[in-house]
């Protein structure tokens, strides 16, 4: 035995310097064992034989903290080796996770006479009556616990106490960096300092993913403040403009993501970088007597503190690609490099941020990147929009998530359902693991589905296409095998836009769209804006109910120059081939004519200056409004087909606000009453020769549209990843049978015929998704 710290009797004469020059002697050779080049658990098992040495201790034991505040026993000597990782104990039970629970030190002499004690029995403590546990901190919080045991009855002096929490402080360290376990094998161990946690938020790209927590990166430290020679620091901010352009170009070339509105938003970026108004002010600044990363940080306040509390999202947006360009014009000044090499990110990084920009979304490796979470964000900004693109998920307006997450935790995002967990237990885990496999299985056998029809057990044939806003939603059209787009939302393109298009950019725009489509049917809807979509560069009223107030067909009939601009580039776009349109939130029939009329004038003004138009234009309505409901026979002598707009129409025929959290939930789509009121306009829309489609969220939810399809719906338009489980669910359903059993079940005065209807089809072998996905 070496010269160990208390267990022989002459060791406690010996001088405090001795003891402590003995700890700093066995804490080299451990961080000799850090930097040596073996597996976690070698280095682990090596470290706590090399303490039991030092110390005399017949025991040392090294406990780390796992999700759910777990402690396990990851390496020992003197205890059982087969207990290692099996032995596992909750904080506040036993010793070991009383320490875990309080950080509190244990030294006792007699452990098992101690109230907290508990007995263990696959390690073999029963022998070992002398008990020293020393909480292993990181972050404030407890990480794991390190524990010496002796046969003999004795109380640890103080002095072995201090060395063995200089020893946990450095192991503390060494557990942060990876080095005393293997993270791919225990990936739940970035968990262990702080509980698991639920954040909620709002869906912007769905989609699930689980990995490692990377905070996005502050913005670098100004530590030079002043300058006496203002053309050295005009000259350092010359060098840096320039690198700073440099590698905008790079990266918007790089980004691969080719024509459209994602395309729109890294070009106007890079313009921001050339703004020769910006570095005026920036040499203004310098002429001060600042230095150029000062002048920098001082630009770049003024201007957050002149846009942040502006209304005009266009503004806000704008200061995020301000604050990100002026971060990298401060890294090059600083030296401190923008982003993250691909290898110090982990395989699966999900970022957490406050807000990012396009570019510093596209600064991360795309194959690792597998989920972004976002205090702020919006449908419409631009890291949302690069996102969708690349098929990224996104949870957005999640509160406090940068303070709640701890670099490396565990993330388990569940963008579908507006929920993250953080931190989260293994059954969570195993859980998201289980839906990760069971998604790429499906998408796997549904890809074998995209080119078969879709048509029912009992022969029924339905017709399926997708919802589209941005050109980059056209790229899934052909893999999907949707028949065409049954609803393109033209007002989302112009949200990302400094100003309203005119005629000629959404001739342009239009027109790539119809020759995307390669002939297939496009249903465009014309502007609908007002209620929580609203265009940066408008001026909207004020109103205390904006999802009922100026909004859709009627601000553009109160505008009709905005909606005959819109339909001239449409018909312009479409040249001879067959045209769609539909105008949304018609509340009357005299509504639809003033907005009819507004298309033939359009048309009569293409024939006049001969201009080709199309050889075919199908004019429709969106129901939304209920009293459109009193009018429908009126209507359907005038529209070629209906589209159902379930997402208002549902939320006034409840007269629920579907953005309210306490009403959330309140009201179901399958209650009898809609039911009702969806057959209703089957059995009108069929009598009178017109088709039906539902386009709203309804439509896009397995269970939902098997109601749908059972009450007589043929036609519905859906978002791009329910299109194969809808599709797998209509070809494995007979209609006939569920539409008879759902008409006897809308008799019932329910709530909600969901849980019937699922048991009733689960039985009867209809191949559902996951249920989470219903």
């Amino acid at each position: 035995m070496s010269a160990g710290w208390g267990a022989a009797p002459s060791l406690a004469s010996e001088s405090r310097g001795a003891e402590l020059s003995a700890a700093r002697r066995l804490l080299r050779r451990i961080m000799e064992l850090a930097a040596a080049p073996i597996r976690p658990q070698q280095r682990l098992d090596r470290i706590v034989n090399l303490i039991a040495t030092d110390m005399v201790a017949e025991v040392c034991s090294i406990y780390v903290r796992r999700a759910g505040n777990i402690m396990e026993l990851f390496a020992t000597q003197g205890l059982r080796l087969d207990a290692v990782h099996q032995t596992r104990m909750r904080a506040g039970e036993g010793l070991v996770g009383h320490i875990a629970q309080t950080a509190e030190i244990v030294n006792t002499s007699e452990a098992q006479n101690d109230p907290r004690f508990q007995y263990f029995p696959e390690t073999g403590e029963e022998i070992y009556r002398s008990f020293l546990g020393v909480p292993i901190l990181r972050g404030g919080e407890v990480a794991g616990v390190i524990v010496v045991q002796n046969t003999a009855a004795r109380a640890y002096a103080e002095d072995e106490v201090e060395a063995l929490e200089i020893i946990a402080t450095l192991l503390g360290e060494m557990l942060a960096s990876g080095g005393l376990v293997d993270a791919e094998i225990y990936t739940d161990l970035a968990s262990i300092s702080a509980p698991p946690q639920r954040l909620v938020g709002t869906a912007l790209v769905r989609g699930v993913a689980l990995g490692h927590a990377v905070l996005h990166h502050p913005p670098p430290r100004v530590t030079r403040f002043v300058s006496d020679n203002p053309g050295l620091e005009t000259a350092r901010l010359e060098r840096a403009m320039q690198a700073l352009r440099l590698d905008v170009d790079r990266l918007v070339a790089s980004a691969g993501l080719g024509l459209g509105e994602h395309g729109d938003v890294l070009e106007a970026y890079r313009m921001l970088s050339h703004d020769r108004s910006w570095f005026r002010r920036l040499h203004e600044a310098i002429l001060t007597g600042l230095t150029a990363e000062a002048a920098v940080r001082r630009v770049q306040e003024e201007t957050k503190a002149r846009l942040s509390h502006s209304p005009n999202a266009y503004l806000r947006e704008r200061l995020l690609d301000l604050d990100d360009l002026a971060n990298r014009l401060l890294g090059h000044l600083v030296g401190t490099p923008r982003g993250r090499a691909p290898e110090d990110l982990p395989d699966r990084a999900i970022v957490i941020a406050r807000t990012l920009s396009a570019a510093e979304l596209l600064d991360y490796d795309r194959e690792r990147l597998k989920g972004l979470v976002l205090e702020e964000g919006s449908h419409t900004a631009h890291a949302t929009i690069i996102a969708r693109a690349l098929e990224i998920p996104v949870l957005g307006g999640v509160d406090r998530a940068f303070a709640a997450v701890r670099e490396q935790d565990i993330v388990a995002l569940d963008a579908d359902h507006g929920q993250v967990f953080v931190r989260p237990s293994e059954d969570v885990v195993h859980a998201f693991d289980r839906s990760l496999a069971a998604r790429q299985a499906a998408r796997a056998r549904i890809r074998e589905l995209r080119h078969l029809p879709t048509v029912s057990r009992d022969g029924v044939g339905v017709d399926l296409s997708l919802n589209a806003a941005f050109l980059m939603d056209l790229d899934s059209l052909a893999d999907s095998g949707a028949i065409g787009i049954g609803l393109y939302r033209t007002e989302l393109a112009y949200m990302v836009r400094a100003a309203f298009p005119g005629v000629q950019d959404q001739t342009e725009l239009y027109t790539r769209v119809v020759t995307a489509l390669e002939g297939r049917p496009c249903t465009f809807r014309t502007l609908d804006v007002g209620s929580d979509k609203i265009l940066p560069y408008w001026r909207f009223p004020h109103e205390e109910n904006p999802a009922m107030g100026w909004r859709a067909l009627r601000l553009t009939l109160d505008q009709p120059s905005l909606l005959r601009h819109q339909l001239r580039a449409l018909i312009r776009a479409h040249g001879v081939r067959p045209m769609r349109v539909m105008f949304p939130m018609v509340a009357e029939v005299a509504e639809f004519d003033r907005a009819k009329a507004l298309l033939d004038l359009e048309l009569d003004r293409a024939r006049r200056r001969g201009e080709p138009t199309p050889e075919r234009v199908e004019v429709g309505a969106m129901l939304e409004v209920p009293a459109l409901l009193f009018q429908l026979d009126r209507l359907l002598e005038r529209i070629a087909f209906l589209s159902v707009g379930t997402n208002d129409l549902l939320q006034f025929f409840f007269a629920c606000d579907r953005g309210s959290p306490r009403l959330n939930g309140r009201y179901d789509a399958l209650s009898p009453a809609v039911l009702h009121m969806i057959r209703h306009l089957v059995e009108r829309c069929r009598k009178a020769g017109v088709r039906l489609s539902v386009c709203g969220e309804m439509a896009s939810r397995p269970l939902d549209a098997i109601a749908l399809v059972a009450l007589g719906v043929r036609d519905l338009s859906v978002t791009s990843a329910s299109i194969g489980p809808i599709k797998a669910v209509i070809r494995s359903l007979d209609v006939g049978a569920t539409c008879r059993f759902l008409m006897t079940q809308a008799e019932l005065p329910v709530h909600s015929v969901r849980d019937t209807l699922y048991g009733y089809v689960r039985d009867r072998n209809v191949d559902l998704p996951e249920e989470g996905l219903l």
